[in-house]
């Protein structure tokens, strides 16, 4: 039996389309427990919403199929569960904060309404019951006039004020786990500050997990307890954020945050990029899902998908410069480049 909150287990996520499969998700681990933030982190259309839509089971069945994996809550599998089943779950155990919040809410039903068939679907309480408990779900998150919010429209409200919203409706089942998918997205800074000192004060007061979503470094940072960064529909590196911030090892990593300006007063002579694009995961790469844009590819990359390797307690990345042939995540003294490694593992001549 899992010891965790959440634990997700070698992940295969598919879409079958008229253009062919789209292997979206491929093989991600991750856990989660009570009272901490995991942020998985990488850039569009690297598979974050899709793994975490997936653990709720809001994909479509079908196009999308569970190819493999687990998915243990409290130690119970999910992903045997019928669509009837999950409901008991989702607003429950699970709540989600969309990415954007005009488009989540009914535009054409009051703030109440809304939240109020939420509530009697998985709550036994009367219409006055849930109707309390709304208005003080609006002024937990902060919302100045919550009776008045009550009866207001979507649209009448700011997108600070739409996306508060968003987390008290998430929040009124008070779930284990919160999924936030870019809540912050489109907001101001000073907007976006608040929503995110609101969500660290409730996790704490409510003991709730969060897998927060995002590409957004400056964020993850504020944030994050543990971090996964995520591409081309795998976790490539993951560990504290420590880990990640301070020690990074993956190649994919270090792009990410060579990208991200100073806040130190330091003027590089230029930020990073990365160059390429993400491999099609309509028929995704033999190897390595990085190698194509990977400035320290090797043959082996190209050929083989990299183990998990351990950099440290609690911090796995999965590389083949992870390989002590390869100096073990180092580049070797004095060189500008790792040894190339032969398909089948074994070093090659040149250095």
């Amino acid at each position: 039996m899992s010891g965790h909150l959440l634990e997700v287990s070698d992940l295969h996520v598919s879409f079958e389309t008229a253009g062919g499969e789209v292997k979206a998700v491929r093989g991600v681990d991750f856990f989660l427990d009570r009272g901490e933030t995991l942020a998985i982190v990488g850039e569009s259309g690297c598979g974050k919403s899709v793994t975490v839509q997936t653990v709720m089971r809001l994909n479509p069945e079908p196009p999308a199929v569970i190819r493999k994996g687990s998915i243990l809550y409290q130690g119970e599998d999910l992903v045997p569960k019928t669509d009837r089943q999950m409901r008991q779950y989702r607003g429950k155990e699970f709540a989600m904060i969309f990415q954007d919040a005009m488009t989540s809410l009914n535009p054409t039903t009051k703030i109440g309404k809304q939240m109020r068939e939420m509530i009697l679907a998985h709550q036994d309480m009367t219409r006055e019951q849930a109707r309390g408990r709304i208005v003080e779900m609006l002024a937990l998150v902060g919302l100045p006039n919550p009776e008045e919010i009550y009866e207001r429209f979507p649209h009448t409200l700011s997108g600070g004020q739409r996306q508060r919203v968003m987390i008290a409706m998430a929040l009124c089942g008070k779930p284990s786990v919160l999924f936030a998918d870019e809540p912050t997205t489109a907001l101001d800074v000073t907007i976006q500050a608040q929503i995110l000192e609101l969500m660290n004060r409730l996790k704490k007061e409510l003991n709730m997990g969060i897998v927060f979503i995002t590409h957004n470094m400056g964020v993850v940072a504020r944030m994050a307890d543990r971090i996964a960064v995520m591409y081309a529909g795998q976790i490539v590196e993951s560990g504290t954020a420590a880990d990640i911030f301070y020690r990074p090892k993956h190649p994919y990593t270090l792009g990410l945050l060579g990208s991200m300006p100073s806040l130190r007063g330091e003027i590089p002579e230029r930020l990073l990029s990365i160059p390429g694009t993400p491999p099609d995961l309509f028929a995704p790469p033999q190897g390595c899902g990085f190698a194509a844009r990977c400035s320290r590819c090797m043959r082996v990359c190209m050929n083989r998908v990299p183990e998990v390797t351990l950099a440290g307690e609690g911090h796995s990345v999965r590389c083949w410069l992870m390989d002590s042939r390869a100096g073990g995540g180092e580049p070797p003294a004095g060189r500008k480049e790792a040894p190339e490694l032969s398909a089948d593992g074994g070093k090659e001549g040149k250095i």
